[in-house]
């Protein structure tokens, strides 16, 4: 038999009855007919399910003890079968991490873009920040008054525990001869005992100097061991200032000299929020954060504390317990838990909230009727609920604290899901958060119309390509009103199927079998066209394309019509024509 063509003999998968059918390679063909009628038994449960098994079982037997056995399809013989991929509208992705950047990977180019042509700005004052050498730096220095006195300071520990002993030693040993140790200047020789527990500064004394023209090539050996010694940073502390500016930080890396601040070079790994070197600390990436909601704790304000008015603390077995300290609380705070929540003080409604500063004295009757007397903080609603749903294990009770809690915007982040250096990062004026809050049409005018300078662009070149060509893919199935932030588990089942085409045209496979299901559901007429246009992009590319459709202009389209009928259920299960358009006009059976 001829290679050019997908041969399926005897295909009985649920209502097929004996179905044998011959398909062209390398085409568009459409499989139509009636709902229930058979056409997903044929596409995705028969051809698609034993191009999949076949192409596991091709695999190593390492590897397929990860995929699990996979049945054979209840089918005589099929011959011409290419791997299979399946793009049906039941694959969506749940990850919460997950965005329409991320799973069409235009996010990762954008990283590769923002790490080597992005600006950095300085996320507290929003000025530009960059690179020195050591000549420029000491060039920056000699602009300063002739008579300005300054020491040059190398900072070798900044913020850390420690008692540095050794480090003491160590830099006796190289020479040096005094330090600033937490603003106090030292000998080396006579080092301070440091506080183990406690932060220290450690800063080095390299040189005293003027800025004066004649001590240059001092400055510049002085700035070039400072440098060296601090890890790119140096310090120059202004010993005569008794007013304004009596430091100032220089860094051979990114760092902001008015802020005093330092960054770390930019790579793309930075502006991922899948990774803890671009994620925002606060949220770790997720951009959301689950917070207890008040009207939810209170659903009803109108009744009292003893009537249940904290849904939390009401009812269960620990109810009891919960009761006994908030009648030590209202006793401390005087008010009663037989008024109303709502007329309650502020104070009170604050304190059972949010806990209580001092500690309350609970007094009550154990179960033998002795008097019991103990003093206890009161943590507040709240801060329990934070607590027990961090600390529990159990699926169940993380549920039950759940239920009083709502996503919220992460308060760092504001929902961007990164560091607050990174997102001070900008091309065109933007960050990489606003370009994916754009919409994809507005995402793909903006990269068009962004300027670079020569060294930028030439950088920027290749990336930009592969942004616009994926951008275009997306454009082209009709999902231009897309933003690349949108979590992907909020997708339709149509939009993640489209997605997923605009990923695989973007892959550039050829000689494989795509096998998708009804892609222009919901579609307006014009992003029907351009859907089309891609599907037939990606057989041009040399795939073999099965759709399963009703849609009159794809049908319209296709190089190959398989028409499954007459009915459907015990009724359908048949092909009633397997031919051109033009022939599925002409049957009268069809």
């Amino acid at each position: 038999m001829s290679i050019d063509k997908l041969v399926v003999r005897g295909a009985r998968e649920h209502n097929l009855k004996d179905v044998s059918i011959e398909l062209p390679r390398d085409a568009l063909i459409v499989f139509t007919g009636l709902s229930g009628s058979g056409k997903s038994s044929l596409a995705f449960d028969t051809i698609f399910a034993e191009g999949q098994r076949r192409y596991v079982e091709s695999l190593s037997a390492y590897a397929r003890q990860f995929l699990g056995q996979m049945d054979k399809p209840d089918v005589d013989f099929i011959e011409g079968l290419s791997p299979a991929v399946s793009i049906d509208q039941k694959s969506t992705n749940r990850n919460p991490r997950s965005t329409v950047g991320t799973i069409t990977e235009v996010y990762d180019y954008f990283r590769l873009l923002f790490a080597r042509a992005g600006r950095p700005h300085c996320p507290n004052c929003k000025k530009a920040v960059s690179r020195q050498s050591p000549q420029q730096i000491v060039d920056q220095i000699l602009t300063m008054p002739a008579t300005t006195k300054f020491q040059v300071l190398a900072p070798v520990i900044r913020e850390r525990k420690g008692e540095f002993v050794d480090l003491f030693a160590e830099l006796v040993t190289q020479g040096y001869s005094r330090a600033r140790v937490d603003g106090e200047t030292i000998q080396l020789t006579e080092p301070p005992k440091l506080k183990k527990q406690e932060k220290h500064t450690i800063e080095v004394v390299i040189d005293r100097l003027t800025a004066k023209a004649e001590s240059k090539s001092r400055l510049t050996d002085s700035i070039e061991t400072a440098l060296k010694l601090g890890n790119g940073l140096v310090l120059l502390d202004f010993v005569d200032a008794k007013t304004g500016e009596k430091e100032h930080t220089y860094s051979e890396h990114l760092a902001c000299h008015d802020c005093n601040l330092s960054f770390e070079e930019l790579e793309p790994r930075s502006f991922s929020f899948n990774s803890p070197f671009g994620a925002c600390a606060e949220c770790s990436g997720i951009g959301t954060k689950l917070e207890v909601d008040e009207d939810l704790i209170i659903p009803d304000d109108s009744i009292s504390i003893n009537e249940g008015a904290i849904a939390p603390w009401a009812g269960g077995q620990s109810s009891e317990y919960f009761l006994r300290l908030l009648e030590a609380l209202a006793k401390e705070l005087k008010f009663s838990m037989d008024n109303p929540w709502k007329k309650l003080s502020v104070k009170a409604r604050d304190a059972v909230i949010n806990g209580f500063d001092y500690e309350v004295h609970v007094k009550y009757k154990n179960r033998y009727g002795r008097v019991r007397n103990y003093s206890t903080g009161f943590e507040g609603v709240v801060p329990f609920i934070h607590r027990r749903h961090s600390e529990t294990d159990s699926d169940y009770s993380r549920d039950k604290y759940e239920a009083y809690m709502r996503e919220t915007p992460c308060p760092a982040c504001k929902g961007a899901r990164l560091k607050p250096e990174v997102l001070a990062v900008t091309l065109g004026g933007k960050s990489i958060a606003e370009v994916c809050a754009l919409s994809i049409d507005d995402c793909a005018t903006f990269l068009k119309q962004v300027t670079l300078n020569k060294r930028e662009a030439q950088i920027a070149e290749r990336v930009m390509k592969e942004v616009h060509a994926r951008l275009g893919f997306l454009l082209d199935v009709g999902l231009d009103y897309l933003s690349l932030d949108r979590p992907a588990a909020t997708l339709s089942g149509g939009e993640a199927q489209r997605i997923r085409l605009a990923t695989q045209i973007g892959s550039g496979l050829v000689g494989v079998l795509y096998v998708l299901d009804e892609p222009s559901i919901g579609l307006h007429q014009r992003d029907n066209r351009r859907l089309i246009d891609t599907l037939t992009r990606l057989r041009d590319l040399g795939n073999t394309l099965i759709v399963v459709e009703h849609d009159e202009e794809t049908i319209r389209t296709a190089d190959w019509v398989v028409d499954i009928g007459p009915g459907a259920g015990e009724h359908g299960g048949k092909v009633v024509v397997s031919g051109s358009y033009e022939e599925l006009i002409a049957s009268e059976e069809s």
